[in-house]
């Protein structure tokens, strides 16, 4: 694959990790941190790949899918933190 297109993809990336970063600055709630957070993993398994492409290194590709696997993990976590509107209608009834 030509250079250029490695540098449009690194381009790509940055850009990427400068909106998740506003994002997660100025996020409006918590809910908006989260997928921030989600964007920074996916573009850390995105850069992983293409650094194992350019290398031509196979275990970077076992790599991306542990860090892919892992980058679910803050999303999970959220998801059982936060409660669900059910539960507050019972919790405010009460």
């Amino acid at each position: 694959m030509p250079s250029f297109v490695f540098g449009a993809v690194v381009v790509f990336l940055l850009a990427n990790l400068a909106v998740g970063l506003l994002r997660l600055a100025w996020g409006p709630n918590a809910a908006d941190r989260v997928l921030s957070v989600q964007l920074f993993g996916t573009t850390l398994v995105a850069v992983v790949l293409l650094l194992g492409r350019v290398w031509q290194e196979p275990w970077f590709d076992v790599l991306a899918l542990v860090l892919a696997f892992l980058a679910a993990f803050p999303a999970l976590s959220y998801n059982r933190r936060v409660p669900t509107r059910s539960e507050e209608r019972h919790r405010d009834s009460l």
